[in-house]
């Protein structure tokens, strides 16, 4: 590859064909693994999916640094102040993943209700020779509150209301373009429904937004469904409550230490874990490649990127 081709550096893992995009059209470093010291001061673009960590210390490394392309909606692991106090584009990948999350967030709340994994484990252990298996809840007509009303959110609703649901949600304020029913107070909202799932996004802003008072008023009929970052629920609380059945279950596709999930979360029963899977299928994953080279192509033109991050669409 000539060495024109501008230089970048990946910083967490990626999908495949963003790796092949990258290796097609760029100089492509891994983060471990910089020998040369002098390809920090040719390094113009850092690339990373939505667990990337990258802090004000770690881009003063690169001192030409123009760009950060996520491949992810989320971002809260981005300093998007460092970043802005330097001009340097921080772009992500929203709107493609949507339905994708909104239909394992629905998944989740099947399998936690039905009780799903269990069942399947019952069938495949013959546990049925000795009797039927537990009765479960039923999700049609129950009332869903969402914490977090953007797109996913909009999306988890839509699916929601097929199954004839009474949705309510949660934002820090009310939206005039839906017309679900807005609840001020989380707690408030956790009192008032059987299932809630969390869809916002992740950051200091929100860490621990659900915490012990919101999982006490969810209650012990109550469900919990977080596929939005992990540290939107206080996972120590969360452990508590599904241990002392304070609320009746989770489904969880997000961590506080991913891949790292605590021994009591693996070894509770009432609870459905998946590995940060939500945007997981190939269709979706080509599509935020696709989203997060044509912003680095855009950018190394000279033309307005597609998705910049609201921080930095001004």
């Amino acid at each position: 590859m000539s060495i024109h081709h501008p230089e970048v550096v990946v910083t967490s893992r990626i999908p495949p064909f963003l790796t092949t995009g990258l290796q097609e059209n760029f100089v492509v470093h891994e983060r471990d693994h910089i020998r040369d010291r002098q390809v920090f001061g040719r390094v113009r673009a850092l690339v990373g999916g939505g667990e990337s960590k990258i802090d004000a210390a770690y881009m003063a490394l690169f001192p030409a640094l123009e760009m950060i392309s996520v491949c992810g909606v989320g971002y809260d692991g981005i300093d998007v102040v460092a970043a802005k106090k330097r001009g340097i584009m921080v772009t992500h990948t929203p709107d493609v993943l949507n339905d994708d999350v909104a239909d394992l967030a629905l998944g989740l709340l099947l399998s936690v209700a039905r009780k799903i994994p269990a069942a399947d484990r019952f069938t495949r252990n013959a546990d049925w020779l000795d009797g039927p298996f537990q009765l479960t809840r039923k999700l049609t007509g129950a009332k869903l509150g969402i914490v977090g009303m953007g797109r996913i959110g909009q999306a988890i609703a839509k699916r929601a209301a097929a199954f004839d649901m009474d949705i309510s949600y949660h934002t820090r304020s009310q939206r005039n373009d839906v017309a679900y029913q807005y609840v001020a107070n989380l707690v408030d909202l956790a009192t008032q429904v059987d299932y809630l799932v969390a869809i916002t996004p992740g950051g200091a802003g929100t860490k621990n937004l659900i915490n012990a008072e919101v999982l006490k008023a969810l209650g012990p009929q109550g469900f919990l469904v977080n596929v939005a970052r992990g540290s939107v629920v206080d996972q120590t609380a969360l452990i508590e409550a599904l241990q002392k059945k304070t609320i009746a279950g989770a489904g969880l596709d997000v961590f506080v230490d991913e891949p790292n999930v605590p021994a009591e979360l693996r070894k509770l029963d009432n609870v459905v874990l998946t590995p940060h899977i939500a945007s997981g299928t190939v269709e979706t994953r080509k599509a935020m490649s696709a989203l997060a080279l044509a912003n680095l192509a855009a950018h190394f033109a000279g033309q307005p990127v597609k998705t910049p991050v609201p921080e930095c669409r001004t």
